[in-house]
C-alpha cells in the first residue's frame, strides 16, 4: 500500500496586508485620542457646570412669546440693561427645580435685567402649563420652530447664558442654584458696567 501524498494549497501572499493593518490602527488611534478628547470636553462642562465665554458676542435672535408679542436680542440691548436667557423644558427635571430660582431673581432684580426663556423640544400646552406651576412672569416664549438652540451651541436643557448690554456673551451655565445665580448677576451687572444696587 503506497501513501499518496496530500498537497495542500499555498495561500497566496497578501502583500497588501501589513500596510492595511497599519492604516487600521492609525485610524483607531486616531478615533480614541477623538473621543478621549469629546469626554474630556463634556467632563469639563458636567462636572464644573460652567463655561466661560468672554468677548464672545451673543448670536442675535427673534422669539414668538407666550403672550403673543416677540422678543428680539438686538432690540433688547438696545435698552441697555444686562440679559439672562435661559433654556428649559417642561419635561426637564433640573429646569423645574431652577424655575422658582429665576422667578424669583426676575421678581427682585427685573428692573436690572432682562429674563427670556426658551422652551425647546415641548408641546406649547405643557410648556405654558409648567409656567403657571411655577408662576413664571418673566418672558418666555417657545424655541421649537427656530434654530436658536443650535445658534448658541446648546448641549441639554436647562441652560442660561449671561449677556452684556454690548452683545457680549459673559458666561453660560447649566443647572442654576439661588448662589449660582446671584453670583453670575453679580459678575453680569459688573461685566456690563451696570450700577449694583
Amino acid at each position: 500500500m503506497t501513501i499518496q501524498e496530500e498537497t495542500i494549497p499555498q495561500t497566496p501572499a497578501r502583500p497588501w496586508l501589513p500596510a492595511a493593518m497599519a492604516a487600521f490602527s492609525g485610524f483607531l488611534v486616531v478615533g480614541l485620542l477623538f473621543l478621549l478628547w469629546f469626554g474630556l470636553q463634556q467632563k469639563e462642562i458636567a462636572g464644573t457646570k460652567v463655561v466661560n465665554v468672554p468677548f464672545t458676542k451673543a448670536p442675535d435672535f427673534s422669539l414668538g412669546l407666550f403672550d403673543g408679542s416677540t422678543f428680539t436680542l438686538s432690540d433688547a440691548l438696545n435698552t441697555g440693561k444686562p440679559i439672562v436667557v435661559n433654556f428649559w423644558a417642561s419635561w426637564c427635571g433640573p429646569c423645574a427645580d431652577e424655575a422658582p430660582v429665576i422667578q424669583d431673581a426676575f421678581r427682585r432684580t427685573g428692573d436690572k435685567f432682562i429674563f427670556v426663556g426658551i422652551d425647546v423640544q415641548d408641546t406649547d400646552a405643557d410648556a405654558q402649563a409648567f409656567m403657571r406651576k411655577y408662576g413664571l412672569t418673566y418672558l418666555n416664549g417657545s424655541g421649537n420652530a427656530g434654530p436658536i438652540s443650535v445658534q448658541y451651541g446648546m448641549r441639554g436643557v436647562p441652560e442660561t447664558y449671561f449677556i452684556a448690554p454690548d452683545g457680549r456673551l459673559i458666561r453660560k451655565w447649566n443647572t442654576l442654584t439661588a448662589a449660582d445665580l446671584e453670583q453670575f448677576l453679580g459678575e453680569l451687572q459688573r461685566a456690563s458696567g451696570a450700577r449694583a444696587g
